[in-house]
């Protein structure tokens, strides 16, 4: 049976107190609960301190380019359905120089898992804006203050995605139940994660958050409304316990992968080559 201990990667290198901390526990934690074995796993990352997560686990691994982390998880999707496939990334990583593929992976409802850990400002970089910092933010490419923030949620609804979730890496059990619903369900599932980043944003502490996240189960919401769902995924407020986390949009409809006949034979590489058919396709493109 599996356990935490199989997941056990290397040394860490993020800042002591650092919110990815909680997104690695909680990732490990609901995979074990899963009972995904390591080799049944494949993480698929870009570039930022979000992207070191697979670094610090025993599993198969991908380190792709910054913002390009979900075409080759849709590529490893693909090729073998079987397998378990997340993508990991920062908020600039995937809304930022990843935007335009984020958008269209949820369009297509590849069915993979995309974990954002968002602490709203580039951290690797030490400190820039980012898609997701708050109106007026001063960094060192803001002097002036930051623009209006992505509603990041609210696209994913808009674009197709069929699960749109998020999460607050101080709460690590409720992150680690939603990872687990993300992993089951059949299609694109996004968990945004409130990730604090405790060196270069004071402002948005495990203390704020905490102060204002609410769960939208608990307000009796109904993520089978897209509507409802939209408007929820819009909702922000710094004065008030006015940040919705949970689940905010759920739907079945086909994935990716139903479009493609091939994978009903079952996964690609688990299929039979055929040299004849092979050089016949070559020839075409030839």
């Amino acid at each position: 049976m599996v356990a935490l201990k199989d997941y056990e990667g290397g040394v860490t290198a993020w800042c002591p107190g650092c919110g990815n901390f909680g997104i690695l526990n909680a990732v490990k934690r609901a995979l074990v609960e899963l009972g995904k074995e390591p080799h049944e796993v494949l993480i698929v990352s870009g570039i930022g301190q979000a992207g070191k997560l697979p670094h610090y686990m025993k599993c198969n691994t991908l380190n792709g380019l910054h913002g390009r982390t979900l075409p080759p998880a849709t590529a490893a999707k693909l090729a073998n359905p079987e397998l378990t496939v997340i993508a990991v990334g920062g908020d600039g990583d995937g809304y930022g120089e990843g935007g335009n593929h984020f958008i269209h992976a949820a369009r297509r409802n590849v069915d993979l898992t995309y974990i954002v850990h968002n602490n709203q400002l580039y951290a690797l970089t030490k400190g820039q804006v980012s898609p997701t910092s708050d109106p007026g933010f001063i960094t060192k490419t803001t002097p002036q203050g930051a623009p209006r923030p992505l509603d990041a949620l609210a696209v994913a609804i808009a674009a197709g995605a069929s699960f749109v979730s998020r999460g607050f890496a101080g709460d690590i059990p409720y992150l680690a139940n939603l990872i687990k619903a993300a992993i089951t369900h059949r299609g694109f599932a996004l968990v945004e994660v409130l990730q604090p980043c405790v060196s270069f944003n004071h402002k948005n502490t495990f203390a704020w958050y905490r102060e204002r996240v609410r769960k939208v189960e608990e307000e009796g919401h109904d993520a089978s409304d897209k509507l409802v769902a939209f408007r929820k995924a819009l909702e922000w407020d710094d004065r008030t316990p006015n940040i919705p986390i949970g689940i905010i949009y759920r739907e079945e409809r086909p994935t990716l992968e139903d479009y493609f006949p091939a994978l009903k034979a079952g996964p690609l590489v688990k299929h039979k080559l055929d040299p004849s058919r092979v050089e016949s396709l070559v020839r075409q493109f030839m």
